[in-house]
């Protein structure tokens, strides 16, 4: 059985193909990614979806398809039921076969979705949590995407999140709004110290945390998928230009030192950022490992843990790290399997 399983993002459209043989256990995964401003391109959703699995295969090969979302939040939409059933409708007029939907109380049939919007908004955690409860019974699995970082309990192989949708978890600590790309630096960061001086910043969108990563040399230029925050390039020197407006500054008064300088102890908050939320879950659910994952597990989420003495295994002892960036599309797919041979 080959299942396409899609997490559809407000800013990336993730796919994977799994293959699975009759025992339901996986002998092949493809995968691609799309970057998707859901905010203004919406209605490039039905061709992304279908060309994204055309890179990979043919469609006519396809025996079902899996959905996991988030882009339901995006501000195109007037509320996130709007969103759900916006984006479950463009799904289900693309494609002919069978179709499961993510939600946080099981999976749903479209019929179902209808009737229950909500229960798959913001559900993506759901599929990367029986990932990690295939690693280890009793861990926290810490997901650092371009944009948020999931952090959920997982016991006896199962995930216990406190919250059951994004606006809860932002109150358990399972939710924090901070990514490797595409994070505004003013949004945890108030002031930079540089040559005995304390600087507080400005809060435009000058710059993002891609900027900060692609400086330190600790993304690729591939990975670096986001639009730049003034619409030009994303060689270091563009990003360096960026991150010296968020001082008020410019390439005239700051050195290429100085900027790595910079770069250095914003990257230090952001793992802080990090740290503050896996301390809260691992307190509360008395859990010691972690279990990284995403686009940032080594840059962000590793390091994290780490400051915290927690023990940490990287997801990519069960997937690659290709795999590891698509973890929730790969979830997916297999929940939709499970789901459709039940």
């Amino acid at each position: 059985m080959r299942i396409a399983g899609f997490d559809i993002g407000g800013a990336n459209t993730d796919l994977a193909i799994v293959d699975f043989d009759k025992k339901g256990e996986i002998i092949n995964i493809a995968t691609d990614f799309k970057y998707l401003p859901m905010w203004t391109n919406k209605n490039d959703l039905g061709d992304t979806l279908l060309n994204l699995i055309d890179n990979i295969t043919n469609l006519d090969s396809i025996d079902a398809v899996g959905i996991s979302m988030t882009a339901e939040l995006v501000d195109a939409y007037k509320t996130k039921k709007e969103g759900v059933l916006e984006i479950a409708k463009e799904v289900n007029d693309n494609f002919s076969v069978p179709l499961a939907f993510i939600g946080v109380n099981g999976v749903l049939s479209y019929e179902n979705l209808k009737k229950n919007p909500l229960d798959v908004a913001a559900a993506n955690w759901i599929a990367t949590s029986q990932i990690a409860g295939k690693i280890a019974k009793d861990c926290i699995f810490v997901d650092t995407g371009s944009t948020t970082t999931d952090i959920i309990p997982v016991k006896n192989g199962h995930e216990c999140a406190k919250g059951r949708s994004d606006m809860m978890r932002l109150a358990t600590g399972e939710l924090v709004y901070t990514g490797t790309l595409r994070t505004n630096i003013s949004t945890f960061v108030d002031e930079i110290s540089l040559d005995g001086n304390n600087y507080k910043i400005s809060s435009e969108l000058f710059a993002t945390s891609a900027d900060v990563y692609n400086v330190l040399g600790k993304i690729t230029m591939d990975e670096y998928s986001c639009d730049t925050p003034d619409g030009c390039g994303k060689s270091i020197e563009e990003s360096r230009r960026r991150i010296s407006r968020v001082l008020c500054a410019d390439l005239d008064i700051l050195s290429s030192q100085d900027l790595n300088k910079i770069c250095q102890e914003i990257y230090k908050k952001q793992v802080q950022q990090i740290s503050e939320g896996i301390n809260l879950v691992s307190k509360r659910e008395n859990l010691d490992l972690v279990i990284a994952t995403g686009l940032g597990k080594d840059i962000l989420v590793s390091v994290a843990a780490q400051n915290l003495n927690l023990k940490v295994k990287s997801m990519n002892e069960f997937l690659s790290d290709e795999e590891c960036v698509v973890a929730p599309a790969i979830g997916t797919a297999i929940l939709a399997q499970n789901y459709l041979n039940s």
